[in-house]
């Protein structure tokens, strides 16, 4: 049902933005020629009909022809994905890697100066646009420094269909400020997200009865409480990993990273509806398949939902 719904307003785009039979044979066209453009797109086909049409080709992977370049959509968005999920799954990595460690340091250890200042630059994190992160970094890592590219994937290396840069060093180098840039605002969300609920967590009766019994303070603090603060942790995570993914438009336009986000902010800039009503239905099967991937999580990190799967009330 979402992505029925997904592919209805995409669909919708078709209608309310623009004529495209104008977009591709221009103002010089004759009506003979827009009536026959139309009848080859299928436009004059009665409208519940071509939705139809729509959502079939939809599910077999033909997203139809860019008005701009007449090149298949699938095909565009093809080339320009791996490069998105690359980047993705680097800001993604550092967000977890680096956000969980900090958020348990700050809440097992909430009066040392090392968590206070944690505190206060994840406030940076949330505070600052993601493209002003992106700036400063060039200005300091690019222009000042010159460690690192300011534009750009670097060198790829074609695998099959996948081209990757994570087999080359211009690769990695290219990857690291727009994955930190990407991966900010959530990292110190998770780091605070974690914080708050090792607090509560720590302050719980089955925490105290654990200490009573003897157990290492290690076992206590990853065993039991780090443990359970990991359902809402991947709650929030999940919906920041689809978040990741689309809105890096912005990170992909400062750093000119040939992905997704700047092949839709063009189509957008040129109308060129296909490619925009595409990456809108590919957002939404991403987040269908994230939440999906979440609630399996949710049996494997927490032994009470196993529980109760498991069958009837005992009698």
């Amino acid at each position: 049902m979402v992505m029925l719904a997904v592919a209805f307003i995409a669909f919708s785009m078709f209608n309310f933005v623009g004529d495209p039979i104008v977009l591709i044979a221009g103002q010089d066209a004759s009506a003979e020629q827009r009536e026959d453009l139309r009848k080859a797109l299928g436009l004059d086909l009665p409208t519940p009909q071509r939705f139809v049409k729509y959502v079939t080709d939809a599910a077999q992977g033909n997203f139809g022809l860019s008005y701009r370049t007449t090149e298949k959509v699938g095909k565009m968005i093809a080339d320009r994905l791996p490069a998105t999920l690359e980047l993705s799954f680097m800001a993604a990595l550092m967000a977890l890697l680096l956000g969980i460690p900090m958020g348990v340091f700050t809440g097992l250890y909430p009066k040392l100066w090392v968590s206070r200042m944690l505190l206060a630059v994840s406030l940076v994190g949330i505070s600052l646009p993601t493209f002003l992160i992106g700036i400063l970094l060039i200005v300091i890592f690019a222009v000042v420094l010159g460690w690192l590219p300011s534009f750009g994937r670097g060198d790829v290396v074609q695998i099959g269909f996948w081209s990757t840069g994570f087999l080359t060093l211009s690769g990695w180098k290219a990857i690291l400020m727009p994955a930190f840039t990407l991966g900010l605002f959530q990292m110190t969300l998770i780091m605070r997200l974690v914080r708050s609920e090792m607090l509560e967590v720590l302050r719980t009766d089955y925490i105290k009865f654990a200490r009573a019994r003897g157990l290492h303070n290690r076992a206590v603090h990853f065993g039991h409480a780090l443990k359970n603060t990991m359902v809402p942790v991947i709650t929030i995570t999940g919906l920041q990993v689809g978040s990741i993914i689309a809105f890096a438009i912005i990170t992909e336009t400062v750093f000119s990273w040939p992905g997704l986000g700047l092949l839709f902010l063009q189509s957008v800039q040129n109308v060129d509806i296909p490619v925009m009503s595409s990456y809108l239905v590919l957002i939404g099967f991403l987040f269908v398949m994230i939440n999906l991937i979440v609630d399996i999580l949710y049996f494997v990190v927490d032994p009470r939902l196993r529980g109760q799967s498991g069958g009837g009330v005992a009698k």
